[in-house]
């Protein structure tokens, strides 16, 4: 039988468990909603091709690369919440820092294609960009599910 003691030390660790998810969730949706944009801002500068509208597709090119810079902060600031007030979720932790990855990495070659010219990394680029949204997307809706910690299923065991 759960003392009262122990049945309020467990509600407490399961609201507090679900406000650290709440506060994930919230980073990580707001990454991904970066991330979507992204795909946005890409097909606007695309558009523009010639030299007459240089300055609307440098504007926009900005834009995406501002949005990516966005995008990574949101995603390392999820990996250290996660680090540090969800550790038992390894699923979280480690999702939130292959997402931190993708990003630095899609941004990276981003600024390759950009800075020195190199449109051969673009077939590259935009499939990482669409497996970083596909990450972006589940990270958010994988938080939400609540997984019991190792100490939670040790004391539903000897309930």
């Amino acid at each position: 039988m759960t003392s009262p003691s122990s049945a309020r030390e467990h509600s407490s660790m399961s609201a507090s468990d679900s406000r650290h998810r709440l506060v994930f969730t919230a980073l990580t949706s707001l990454a991904a909603l970066a991330v979507v944009l992204q795909g946005l801002w890409a097909g606007l500068f695309l558009q523009y091709h010639d030299a007459a509208h240089r300055a609307q597709r440098e504007s926009w090119i900005d834009v995406h690369a501002l949005g990516g810079e966005v995008a990574i902060a949101l995603a390392v600031l999820a990996t250290i919440w996660a680090i540090w007030r969800l550790r038992s979720r390894r699923d979280l932790v480690i999702g939130a820092a292959v997402l931190t990855v993708l990003l630095i990495i899609v941004a990276y070659i981003g600024g390759l294609i950009t800075d020195d010219e190199k449109d051969v990394l673009i077939p590259l680029h935009i499939p990482l960009a669409l497996i970083t949204l596909s990450v972006a997307v589940w990270l958010p809706l994988r938080a939400a599910v609540h997984q019991p910690s190792l100490a939670e299923s040790k004391d539903r065991v000897r309930t």
